[in-house]
């Protein structure tokens, strides 16, 4: 995520000593922005120093960080342009403009952005990392191997490069190398479920397919839940004539990913082949709402529908076929077989004399009639209509897609961080979720919204959304209206308060504590302005801890330098929540996380534990428990309210319970 991805840039360019301390108080808000995701109004406020400024390099680089967060990726390539041209000794501005010259698949000039890059930071690793991934799109997999030997030489212990080594060993006919690669990736790193699955479907390509499935099996064991890797155990399971173990691993991708291809056409021929006609007409059903032109999934369902005894939905399924395909002999064979059940016999009877013909022709050597292949798949491109029985499988490109590790740069939340659950806010936007995992109540505030004081219904979340650019100017708007509201009301403690979250909104947070301080001196019973100060000020000590230096995905070994006082403050003013609504279970959720920061696991559990006896279903209590008992050693204790909080939702509590239920098992 963006947050991460910060840290890669924090140390960009110092600002100008000659800067207006406007122009830089915007430049701040506007990585406020940017770092909590809100690329819109980032976006907004780097154009302002733009305007003001336009010889910064600053600016332009952080704005096409923000397009490119927004898939915007030509945008960001020439921000990040303009921002070289200003200044061209910034490496950041090359992996960014990298990135998104590989998002628009121009791979030869994202490696000229790498080359470059790596002549002013020669032992980066994340730029090693995306120049060889490009080398192997380039099909350049001799200095692709090149490059990822030197990034092996600086990090001798860095997984990624061993399973691109891996892919291109495969590449160059080298499974050996290959193999030794791969299991040196899972010496290195047991719990990444990468190195499990590479090394699976080394073994698949290499036709050990109980090797594959027990690689597999132990990848899935570490993973979330991931299509793909059910889609792989499947197809190792079927080349060992487990066909209901396969179709059981196609149930279980297709609940992950309803939409997923392979998995129900496979299915479909699986269901076939046990008599599940029915399903397995679904299954080719939805296959052809997605490829209508599929001959293949059109001929299976033709025969389906012939042994259900559909013979005209047949007859059109094998028609549409040999339309297409007019040497398809089999189709007339089948064709014909339903015409006379339908005592069609005149047409039959043609049918059948064009595959009697076409025999003839191959017996006397007139025409050769094409066969199906000996292998028992099919790539999914394969177009020979006689390979219908074979189940597909992904060609090349999307096969390595699965398993092959991503560019570095943008997304970069690996399966490998184990994060508590974040703080809950007072926000009028929350991000629409598939599944609601609860519903945040409070009565004071559910009056308070009664009592229409505020502009917006006030919702209790931990999961904010990111402002448009139409909500962008209302909040801007609203704080000129506020402003004006205060100064014919001075004392009005909601004044203060409403154009707080105005300013919380837009991410000028300095603005937002004045107005909450001047909320709280004139109420100081008010508790929801202590609680969003609170949040606030947390808010800023993550936004500080990005100033440090961090390279990409934190390799440095920096750590932010955030004193103790500066969490006593979120503390203190959570403690006065509790004082005032000592019922409002989520200023103790917020103040147990952050005694976890202060290192104060003990007292952190205390809050949690109020917390539960608060709320009985708060989910991300109980998880964030979890991991501080986990912490603690109390594993027991700790996989236990996981799987309290998996069962109320938070699906990522059973890759966490997997993890240490492996090394509690070691």
């Amino acid at each position: 995520m963006i947050k991460k991805l910060l840290y890669i840039v924090c140390a960009f360019l110092p600002l100008s000593l000659s800067a207006q301390i406007n122009t830089d108080r915007v430049m701040t808000i506007g990585r406020n922005a940017l770092y909590f995701e809100d690329y819109v109004l980032s976006i907004q406020y780097f154009n302002q120093v733009i305007s003001a400024k336009p010889y910064l390099a600053e600016p332009y680089f952080y704005r096409g960080l923000a397009k490119m967060n927004l898939d915007d990726f030509q945008g960001a390539e020439a921000d990040c342009s303009e921002a070289i041209d200003r200044n061209p000794f910034v490496v950041n501005a090359y992996q960014i403009r990298g990135i998104s010259r590989i998002r628009q698949k121009n791979y030869k000039g994202a490696i000229q952005d790498y080359e470059r890059a790596l002549k002013l930071e020669p032992e980066n690793i994340s730029l090693w990392h995306n120049l060889a991934l490009c080398r192997m799109r380039e099909s350049d997999y001799a200095q692709a191997r090149a490059d990822l030997d030197t990034l092996i030489r600086i990090s001798p212990r860095y997984t990624d490069a061993y399973l691109m080594r891996t892919e291109v060993s495969l590449k160059q006919k080298d499974t050996l190398l290959a193999m030794t690669d791969a299991d040196k990736a899972i010496e290195m790193d047991r719990y990444n479920p990468d190195t499990w699955a590479s090394r699976g479907m080394l073994f698949l390509q290499r036709s050990k397919y109980q090797d594959a499935e027990s690689d597999l099996t132990e990848a899935i064991r570490l993973s979330v839940r991931n299509a793909g890797l059910y889609i792989n155990r499947a197809l190792a399971r079927y080349h060992q004539n487990n066909l209901r173990g396969a179709m059981k691993d196609y149930d279980i991708a297709l609940d992950i990913d309803r939409d997923n291809f392979i998995g129900h056409y496979n299915r479909g021929l699986l269901r076939a082949q046990v008599g599940d006609d029915n399903r397995a007409i679904e299954d080719f059903d939805f296959v052809l709402s997605v490829e209508p032109d599929n001959m293949m999934a059109t001929f299976n369902r033709g025969l389906l529908r012939d042994k259900t005894g559909d013979y005209q939905g047949a007859v059109n399924d094998f028609s549409a076929v040999l339309d297409e395909y007019p040497n398809f002999l089999a189709g007339y064979q089948y064709r014909a077989q339903v015409l006379r059940k339908m005592g069609e016999l005149h047409r039959a009877e043609a049918d059948e004399f064009k595959v009697l013909k076409a025999q003839l022709d191959a017996q006397n050597g007139v025409k050769k009639t094409q066969t199906a292949s000996a292998d028992k798949t099919r790539k999914k491109s394969d177009k020979n209509m006689n390979n219908y029985r074979k189940i597909i499988v992904a060609d090349n490109e999307e096969e390595e897609s699965k398993y092959k590790t991503d560019y570095r740069g943008r997304v970069q939340d690996k399966n490998i961080t184990i994060l508590p659950q974040p703080m809950y806010v007072l926000s009028y936007y929350e991000r629409q979720e598939e599944v609601k995992r609860q519903v945040n109540f409070s009565k004071y505030i559910d009056d308070l919204n009664n009592r229409h004081v505020l502009p917006q219904r006030l919702l209790i979340t931990n999961n904010e959304a990111s402002l448009t650019e139409q909500q962008v100017k209302q909040h801007f708007a609203a704080i000129d209206e506020e402003s004006a509201a205060i100064m014919n009301e001075p004392d009005n403690a909601l004044h203060y308060y409403r154009r707080a979250l105005d300013f919380y909104l837009v991410q000028d947070f300095d603005s937002a504590l004045k107005d909450l301080d001047d909320a709280i001196e004139r109420d100081s019973t008010f508790f929801p302005a202590y609680f969003t100060r609170a949040v606030v000020h947390y808010k800023q000590i993550e936004f500080r801890k990005r100033d440090v230096g961090y390279e990409i995905e934190g390799l440095n070994d920096k750590q932010p330098q955030v004193r103790g006082i500066d969490y006593a403050v979120i503390r203190d003013d959570l403690d006065k929540v509790i004082s005032l609504a000592p019922d409002f279970v989520y200023a103790y959720y917020n103040r147990a996380n952050i005694l976890v920061s202060m290192k104060d696991y003990r007292g952190a559990l205390v809050d949690y534990n109020k917390a539960i006896e608060l709320d009985s279903r708060f989910s991300d209590a109980y998880y964030n428990r979890g991991l501080t008992n986990i912490f603690l050693g109390n594993n027991r204790q700790g996989i236990q309210d996981l799987s309290k909080a998996g069962e109320l939702g938070i699906f990522a509590a059973y890759n966490v319970i997997k993890r240490f239920t492996t090394v509690e098992e070691q």
